[in-house]
């Protein structure tokens, strides 16, 4: 590309249009002209027209003006500006020719058609070689960068607007779109061609295709899965269009590219809500949220705003989690009178609890506080079982004793026969619950049960992607390692539907769907980043490496300590009938670990808790860093 080419291209907006306008003059004089000599057969002298001309002149720039071919940024024109330059020339030589007529001036009758074809040519070519110099300039400019190949999968109106959004950026080039509908297969879309399923490999092999778009938000959950596992064989990398809900809300703009998530590879369809379940403990009420700056914690206050709440209490032990959720919910609260009440402090302190209780008159909590992390409370056994235990039982009494409507609690799967103190501890704080319940009877205790939430801290997901990014290895605990997993969006969801449910002292099981084999889920993220899981030979991109289970951890988590849990009025929440123990055993038990844990006596600390938790084994060394050895 030569320097002249550059300067010119350089110029202003303003400078640009008056050499497109002056082009546009030059060619429709030039136009007219051939339309003569093609009229007659033979060169012809202009000057008997050239009035007419003029008037052509001065009738087809301020059309052109108004219509806006002179707005139209050259380097993004499609099929749109083709019917634009279609209908504005079209209507000038409706204009001209009826003005030729009543002004009685001359120029062949039988020559306007082809003047109307040759000017039609003319601005529609001028562009389009403009387009193409446009583009030639960009990757000129970007030599430096070597440029992406892609593949657009979806053709319809998602596709398309990505497409062009591609257009503005040089060193990416979209070489087509992919699409099942055979009614779009093999015809042109904005300057590119629709391929089928078929021709993928054909597209990676010719233009070296790096990476695979997907634009179909529309699609379920599972049709998204079907098309991602057709996906993972190619040696692409697979992103994806942000969903039409996170557009509409304008959370997101529609040329935001995104990596696929584990949401997209679960493919899980979402159950709707039942609205009288979301609101029947929140609308117009006053809630208290525990942990509100966790991860569930968090996403719980961001749908209970949603249900317009008359107050939410967010009481937090971290600072900096209560002063982020606080100052999220201030923003999205603008337009709500909820009011919002931010409250340092800790489940332990019952005094505390009470007041905010009575002060606030709150109608219903849900205690999302807890020490989740299984390894860390595994070495914090003291912390570990005072906050997810001892915590649990002084919030939900104080809540009992101050006559709160409803009182639900975050549990975990890990609660189920536990091999390790967190899970033990979790059950331990459903059981705390279930003691209550006869006791405070105007309360209504429940507990809502599930496995990993995607996104939330520590998890696993996160971490892959942080290992691929550096190269590797990504480290996976055990090969036949699984787990049940859930968006948190859902979970919160459904914790504050199953709250709504039943009479008191109730355990709810989410569904889950099928548990997801760790290492699987590992190699399936390699392969859609476009790289390749190393092999035993060190052929490959990515190293997958085996750590051992670490202490505590067990292969395969459940969800059920009895059999044959009931259904509910929501099809994604279950009902368990697991055992119980009354207050007097529970309050015995609970002073009898009190002690214990006082002592630093670990090994009889292990063996109280299984005689309240049935079906607890303890797995790993007893070590708590807190004590020194």
């Amino acid at each position: 590309m030569n320097k002249p080419l550059f300067s010119l291209l350089s110029l202003s907006r303003f400078h640009k249009r008056v050499i497109s306008v002056l082009i546009d003059v030059f060619g429709l004089v030039i136009a007219s002209y051939l339309a003569i000599c093609i009229r007659f057969g033979e060169a012809s002298h202009i000057e008997p027209y050239l009035l007419s001309i003029s008037i052509l002149v001065l009738i087809a720039i301020p059309v052109f003006i108004y219509q806006g071919l002179y707005r139209a940024v050259i380097r993004y024109i499609g099929h749109k500006f083709a019917n634009t330059v279609f209908f504005t020339v079209s209507t000038v030589f409706v204009l001209w020719t009826s003005t030729l007529f009543m002004l009685d001036l001359p120029f062949p009758r039988t020559a306007i058609l082809i003047d109307w074809l040759l000017v039609l040519l003319f601005i529609a070519a001028t562009r389009l070689i403009a387009r193409r110099l446009l583009f030639s300039v960009a990757q000129a400019k970007t030599e430096k960068h070597p440029r992406q190949n892609i593949v657009i999968f979806g053709a319809g109106s998602s596709g398309r607007q990505l497409f062009n959004a591609i257009l503005k950026i040089p060193h990416i080039y979209a070489v087509g779109f992919i699409d099942d509908d055979k009614n779009l297969q093999n015809q042109e879309i904005s300057c590119a061609r629709v391929y089928k399923r078929d021709d993928l490999a054909y597209l990676i092999d010719k233009y070296q295709v790096t990476d695979v778009f997907l634009a179909i938000p529309s699609l379920k959950a599972s049709q998204r899965k079907d098309v991602i596992e057709w996906l993972e064989p190619f040696q692409v990398k697979v992103s994806s269009v942000p969903g039409i809900d996170e557009i509409v809300s304008g959370k997101i703009r529609f040329s935001d590219i995104r990596e696929v998530d584990i949401g997209d590879l679960l493919g899980r369809d979402v159950v709707g809500p039942h609205p009288d379940l979301l609101a029947k403990c929140i609308a117009g009420q006053s809630v208290l949220v525990t942990g509100a700056g966790g991860s569930i914690g968090s996403e719980l206050c961001r749908q209970i705003l949603a249900q317009r709440p008359k107050r939410l209490v967010l009481l937090e032990l971290s600072e900096f989690a209560l002063y982020s959720i606080d100052k999220e919910l201030t923003k999205l609260s603008q337009d709500s009178a909820c009011e919002l009440i931010p409250v340092l402090g800790s489940v332990r302190d019952e005094l505390k609890l009470k007041r905010l209780l009575v002060l606030y008159g709150v109608d219903t909590v849900y205690h999302a506080a807890a020490y989740k992390h299984v390894p860390i409370v595994e070495h914090n056994l003291q912390e570990g079982i005072f906050n997810n235990t001892f915590g649990t039982h002084t919030t939900a009494k104080a809540a009992g004793e101050v006559g709160v409507k409803n009182f639900v609690l975050i549990s975990t799967d890990k609660a189920v026969r536990p091999t390790n103190v967190m899970g033990a501890s979790k059950r331990m704080a459903e059981l705390a619950l279930q003691a209550l319940q006869p006791v405070y009877p105007k309360t209504h205790y429940s507990m809502v049960r599930f496995g990993n939430v995607l996104g939330s801290s520590g998890s696993v997901i996160p971490l892959f992607r942080k290992q691929i990014s550096n190269g590797g290895p990504v480290t996976v605990t055990h090969p036949e390692m699984t787990r049940y997993f859930m968006t948190i969006p859902e979970a919160a969801s459904l914790v504050i539907q199953a709250g709504s449910m039943g009479v008191g002292g109730e355990v709810y099981v989410l569904d889950m769907g099928d548990p997801v084999k760790i290492d699987l889920l590992a190699r399936k993220i390699i392969r859609l980043s476009g790289l390749e899981v190393m092999d035993s030979d060190g052929h490959g991109d990515i190293e997958i490496c085996y750590t051992g289970l670490r202490p505590g951890e067990k292969l395969y988590e459940e969800l059920l300590i009895g059999d044959n849990p009931d259904g509910t009025e929501h099809p994604r929440i279950m009902k368990a009938n697991e055992y119980s123990i009354s207050y007097i055993e529970f309050t015995d038990a609970l002073h009898h670990l009190e002690v214990l844990l006082e002592n630093q006596d670990y090994v009889g600390l292990l063996e109280a808790i299984g005689t309240v938790v049935k079906g607890f084994q303890h797995t790993g060394e007893i070590v708590d860093y807190s004590i020194k050895p």
